[in-house]
């Protein structure tokens, strides 16, 4: 094999970040994984080298920090690779170990998880089944994850019960509706799993929390008179309030026939004195709730920030030209039927959006359309449709391993930001 061709493997790779969150449904971390970029699967031998290989790409291929911010990661790890130096290369205030349902819980393993215990890791039990055999490991681990589609409900409850005996914490993985969250919230489950969030029964309000750091920084932009640039990137870091500047533009604006183009051409059209007017209110008004570990804000703002760094790579253009923005403007918006529990066609007529987003949000047809449908096979994981789609779009595969890691330190960037200013 080349030279040339080693490193263009090694650039085949996806990123999957699967996020955990806690009973407010606020993301405290993400599990990790990594899979070739042409199968649904990792395409190594033995699960000892794809978990190798995780830890490997994670420390030098993208950087731990670049993807999680200040979350915690969750990384599987086998037998070979627990006995082995390799894991003590991970951060380890940062790492949660998870050790996989496939390991023996014999003493050699017990007596290597309690020297990482000792150095600073946590540990959590992956897919794990009940057995009082396992007290040893029951009073050492930090985490044990469940499966709720291996663990039949009656189970589910005996083990629970067991399990609560022992100081560890508790989480669901693949919770898919409310009703599961509730009910594992309500047998005592502390952190939780799966794609549960992203369906419009589980937020329980109407509206979302508007940001009051961001308003703040708008506010601030707006009486400093700054140019429109830099009012846009207030804008563009949080898509709360973009929805809501598109929503007070068609407000003020009864019959406009100008359909919006971009976030640029919405505050163009409302302007600054009504601007400044809104962010005073919505600021006395808020309730301080800034929701920054919104997982729908989360997928939003990376939606948008890797499709318009596609559209950038594809023509050679920079931010601010239209084409860019509408993708930006695609993805942050491609959320709000979820987060304001109504269908996509009803939030499009309150919005007056251009007809290509328009007809990228609801069939995800055209450019946009595909890009969208790409941004949300990476979210899910699921590497098969990513390949076809990949083909279908004629994106290099470097362009949108790019593209997604630039969203990714984006966000966690724009995160740790606002979360400073609120310490």
């Amino acid at each position: 094999m080349s030279e040339a061709h080693m490193k263009q493997k090694q650039k085949e790779l996806y990123l999957g970040r699967q996020p955990i969150l806690d009973i407010k449904q606020e993301i405290i971390g993400y599990e990790l994984l990594f899979r070739s970029s042409n199968v649904n699967k990792s395409t190594y031998d033995s699960q000892d080298k794809a978990s190798a290989s995780v830890i490997a790409h994670a420390l030098a291929n993208f950087g731990l920090q670049e993807v999680l911010g200040n979350k915690d990661g969750y990384i599987n790890v086998t037998e070979e690779v627990l006995l082995s130096e390799t894991i003590e290369l991970l951060p380890r205030e940062q790492t949660v170990l998870e050790l996989l349902e496939t390991m023996p819980l014999n003493e050699r393993n017990l007596e290597r998880a309690v020297a990482l215990k000792a150095a600073g890791f946590r540990l959590a039990l992956d897919d794990h089944t009940y057995s009082h055999q396992n007290a040893a490991f029951y009073e050492l681990v930090d985490i044990i994850k469940i499966n709720l589609l291996e663990t039949p409900n009656e189970i589910l409850r005996e083990m629970v019960e067991e399990l609560r005996r022992y100081p560890v914490i508790l989480l669901a993985e693949c919770v898919e509706t409310v009703e599961q969250f509730e009910e594992c919230r309500d047998l005592g489950f502390q952190l939780f799993q799966g794609y549960f969030f992203a369906r419009p029964a589980v937020l329980k309000r109407h509206a979302p929390d508007i940001s009051t750091t961001g308003m703040i920084k708008l506010l601030a932009s707006l009486y400093e008179e700054m140019d429109t640039d830099e009012i846009e990137t207030v804008f563009r870091s949080y898509p709360d309030l973009s929805y809501c500047l598109i929503k007070l533009v068609n407000s003020v604006n009864i019959g406009l026939r100008e359909k919006i183009k971009n976030l640029r051409h919405a505050i163009m059209i409302l302007g600054r004195d009504k601007l400044r007017r809104w962010a005073l209110l919505a600021i006395y008004a808020s309730s301080g709730s800034g929701g920054i570990n919104s997982p729908l804000m989360e997928m939003a703002a990376v939606r948008g920030r890797c499709m318009e760094y596609l559209i950038m790579q594809r023509y050679a253009i920079s931010r601010g030209d239209d084409i860019v923005e509408a993708a930006f403007m695609t993805g942050i918006m491609s959320l709000m039927d979820v987060l304001f529990e109504t269908s996509m066609e009803q939030i499009l007529q309150e919005l007056n959006l251009s007809d290509v987003i328009t007809a990228a949000l609801l069939n995800r047809e055209g450019e946009l359309g595909d890009l969208l449908a790409l941004a949300e096979m990476l979210e899910m994981v699921n590497f098969g449709e990513v390949q076809a789609l990949v083909e279908a779009t004629d994106i290099p595969l470097a362009n949108l391993l790019e593209a997604q890691l630039d969203a990714y330190k984006w966000r966690t960037g724009m995160i740790a930001e606002e979360e400073q200013s609120h310490s």
